[in-house]
């Protein structure tokens, strides 16, 4: 007895819009497809990275609004087996008024949380244009049934998300498991309904600067309005060079079918000088079109505290005390 093709009466996705659906219609099909993309010189990456991201200092006025658009492009998140309602709401208060003591301060662009916290964040944040995001699909690991990580999806959605972030199955596309990879990421797209579904692709796990490339272009492929560098659960997270890469790709997938999907750098983003770099690299790959919360995001929660306090420093000419701002 054939088994069912469980993607087969999914949505069209964008391997359709762009006329590539031979190119997801099998493994072998899909494999030559990732495996042609361009090589990446890795150097050559490092060197771009290096050259776009200290292109020219940002002091003044610019990095005051540099600040601010950090601050409303960054997904506050907690994700801790000790999470409580009380934790989860305190949270959404920081993302609606980052600096008690300046209610000029831009708020963040979502709150993120396990799937059982979104209804209690959704009430948190509702009226003020906070987004709630949510990790599914066994986050962090990805490691189980197709069966629950829909689930996993259906129930945060259900529950109010506005964002899904799913992560991929390193394992399969490790394995040279691609139209699997796909098929999980066209499932769960579905699940997600209206709500935005960002693909994780834990490039700390994906060995090289190829398979970034690759899986990249299978999660837009399969659907992904937004590719996330990690999970942060890691040891390696979000980098400039991998960043870069993935800016590139999405450029590059616009050239070909038309569509934009934008990129979350996620982990190990700390300080005001690292978020500016970031913010250079995607002006410099992309243009400001993509510096928006709809196309851009940080995953760094503890980036929040030294925006503000740097924020503070240029409004008032000294840095806030540890009680003003919190930096967790």
């Amino acid at each position: 007895m054939s088994m069912p093709d469980p993607a087969a009466d999914a949505a069209p996705t964008p391997a359709h819009a762009a006329g590539l659906a031979d190119v997801t219609a099998s493994d072998g099909s899909l494999r030559r497809f990732l495996h042609g993309l361009p090589a990446v010189d890795p150097a050559g990456l490092v060197a771009r990275t290096a050259a776009l991201g200290s292109a020219r200092a940002v002091k003044g006025p610019a990095k005051a609004a540099a600040i601010d658009l950090a601050i409303r492009l960054i997904d506050l998140t907690t994700l801790e087996g000790a999470d409580t309602p009380a934790k989860v709401r305190a949270l959404a208060t920081k993302a609606r008024l980052p600096d008690p003591t300046d209610r000029s301060a831009p708020q963040v662009a979502a709150v993120c949380v396990y799937p059982d916290m979104v209804a209690t964040a959704r009430e948190a944040v509702a009226g003020s244009g906070v987004h709630v995001a949510s990790v599914a699909t066994a986050f962090p690991s990805g490691r189980a049934s197709l069966a629950v990580r829909l689930a996993d999806t259906r129930e945060a959605v259900e529950a109010g998300a506005d964002e899904i972030d799913m992560v991929i199955d390193r394992g399969a596309f490790l394995s040279g498991r691609y139209l699997k990879v796909f098929q999980d990421i066209v499932e769960v797209k579905r699940a997600c309904g209206d709500a935005h579904l960002k693909v994780i692709l834990e490039t700390g796990e994906l060995a090289t600067y190829d398979n970034v490339r690759r899986a990249s272009w299978l999660a837009m492929l399969a659907g992904a309005d937004f590719i996330k560098t990690s999970t942060g659960k890691v040891g390696v997270n979000a980098t400039p060079p991998v960043t870069l890469l993935m800016l590139e790709a999405v450029r590059d997938f616009e050239a070909a079918t038309g569509i934009r999907v934008g990129v979350k750098p996620a982990g190990g983003i700390r300080t005001t000088k690292d978020a500016l770099r970031y913010l250079l690299l995607v002006h410099t790959a992309l243009g400001d079109a993509w510096l928006t919360p709809e196309l851009f995001r940080f995953g760094a929660s503890s980036l929040l505290g030294d925006l503000l306090m740097q924020r503070q420093k240029l409004t008032t000419g000294r840095y806030a005390g540890s009680d003003d701002v919190t930096v967790d």
